[in-house]
């Protein structure tokens, strides 16, 4: 990622957000929902899809029924999650989810919430509201053209570990929707006469998908019931692999197709990347799991 050019807009909540970054990583994905690209290729979040979701209780699902929610817990959240990672959905939705019932309109969707994490910010621009300190910040070119970030000074503070989960379910959904379409072409696409999935290359690339994916999917469920800390960073570790390998072999079955605008293949491998880096990345969950092996509590 390269530092771009910044504007002043003024947000609630920890700081002044930065305006939108000029720089050309616009577009959307193949599913077209979302988000898109304005004028000189900035990055919008869909005020109407996101107002959409707060009607269809998506920000206020945990949230209990005497206060407006759906009144549901965390397994039902982590389940809405991964399918919002399957369709590449856009946004903050962690943030916004995490924010209803503490920041106005967060939970009906009418107020766009993101956060500080680490020393990055996603969608800051397009924010009502900024949890943490976001003074100073700095756009960044994303990887993914569908998650703006702005770069802050790094602020040691503990990740929210239902943060950390609903994360994992974002790319146990990556996981997932890689390895069908992975299936679908190696069924499809032809070559010397028959599909390429008859091709024991290919056919192991499609089986380690996913036996990834499912793998993922079992701690991410367990740790859902459990909502253990320990649970939650061996979830996270399992389904940061799976979707970032996964996405990596999808690719490697599609072959220069799975780098085209027309795929989708790439944005969930460039997602799935920018995932990893929230919540301190993944040392910070290595270093939760190390300790209560140490300690013998898992």
């Amino acid at each position: 990622m390269v530092a771009a050019g910044e504007t002043g807009r003024g947000s609630e909540g920890g700081g002044a957000a930065p305006g939108r970054s000029a720089a050309d990583d616009g577009g959307t994905g193949s599913d077209g929902s979302g988000s898109g690209a304005g004028p000189g290729g900035v990055v919008r979040l869909d005020r109407g899809v996101w107002r959409a979701l707060g009607d269809l209780g998506f920000f206020a699902l945990r949230l209990p029924e005497a206060e407006g929610g759906v009144g549901l817990g965390l397994p039902e959240a982590v389940l809405v999650f991964e399918e919002a990672g399957r369709v590449l959905l856009p946004g903050p939705l962690v943030a916004t989810h995490l924010a209803a019932g503490a920041v106005p309109g967060a939970a009906t969707g009418e107020t766009v919430v993101a956060a500080v994490d680490g020393g990055l910010v996603e969608w800051l621009a397009e924010a009502d509201v900024v949890h943490g300190d976001a003074t100073g910040a700095v756009p960044l070119r994303s990887l993914d053209p569908l998650t703006p970030l702005h770069r802050v000074a790094a602020g040691r503070r503990a990740p929210d570990p239902v943060a950390i989960l609903l994360s994992a379910a974002e790319q146990l959904g990556t996981a997932v929707r890689v390895g069908e379409l992975a299936a679908q072409h190696a069924r499809a696409r032809e070559q010397f006469g028959r599909p390429i999935g008859a091709f024991q290359a290919v056919a192991h690339l499609c089986a380690g998908i996913l036996v990834r994916a499912e793998t993922a999917r079992a701690a991410v469920y367990a740790a859902a019931v459990t909502a253990d800390p320990a649970d939650i960073a061996a979830a996270r570790l399992l389904a940061d692999e799976a979707a970032v390998r996964g996405a990596r072999d999808c690719l490697q079955v599609h072959g220069g197709m799975g780098f085209t605008w027309e795929s989708e293949v790439h944005l969930h491998l460039k997602r799935a990347w920018v995932r990893t880096q929230r919540a301190g990345g993944v040392t910070e969950s290595e270093e939760v799991l190390a300790a209560a092996l140490a300690s013998g509590t898992v």
